[in-house]
């Protein structure tokens, strides 16, 4: 996440709502998907990123249900520097990226997610899903495997927010939020001279 910040634990924990929402609206989209009460459930307009989640709601909502499947396909499925997998662009199927998914698999365990053998362990909706889901106050583990998961997110989403403003996706907008919520959990450390 750079610079002299240390994730806040207490902030992430306040904020665990939300990566359910976005954990759902990354999954492959449903008619629930964009039901109100998924809004007035997740979303409160104290958020990180409140105005572009705003954007990223009302764009959602021109469009039909088969529309944002299709979209949604296109985007994730068929552009390579548009994948959900957050190791893949920096690491593609190199030896490093295989490494990276087992330390993922292993800290999501740790924290009692057991995951299926097929799936990814650096893919997006699941790693805020794990985010969402999981407990971890007071836990001496959870400074450090944080740590590295939102480092993961921050790396991923990078390059996945600048290909979605390529292709002038509205997930654009739920990337970026997401991007402001993981910074709003830092907590820079102040010197002296501040």
């Amino acid at each position: 996440m750079g610079g002299s910040g240390v994730i806040n634990l207490d902030l992430l924990y306040e904020k665990k709502k939300i990566f359910g929402f976005f954990s759902n609206q990354l999954n492959y989209p449903e008619k629930l998907t964009f039901h109100p009460n998924m809004w007035e459930e997740f979303v409160t307009p104290d958020a990180a990123g409140y105005e572009d989640l705003q954007t990223y709601w009302e764009a959602m909502k021109t469009y039909s249900l088969v529309e944002i499947e299709e979209l949604y396909t296109y985007t994730f499925d068929f552009q390579k520097d548009a994948t959900l997998f957050m190791t893949f662009v920096k690491f593609e199927d190199s030896k490093e990226r295989g490494q990276m998914l087992a330390r993922l698999k292993v800290l999501y365990e740790m924290f009692g997610l057991s995951m299926p053998d097929e799936e990814l362990s650096d893919l997006l909706p699941l790693m805020c899903e794990f985010i969402y889901a999981a407990e971890w106050k007071g836990d001496p583990r959870a400074q450090q495997s944080f740590s590295m998961l939102l480092a993961v997110i921050e790396d991923g989403t990078y390059f996945l927010m600048k290909a979605l403003e390529k292709y002038e996706s509205p997930y654009f907008y739920l990337i970026r939020a997401l991007r402001e919520t993981c910074k709003s959990c830092i907590q820079r450390e102040v010197s002296a001279n501040d």
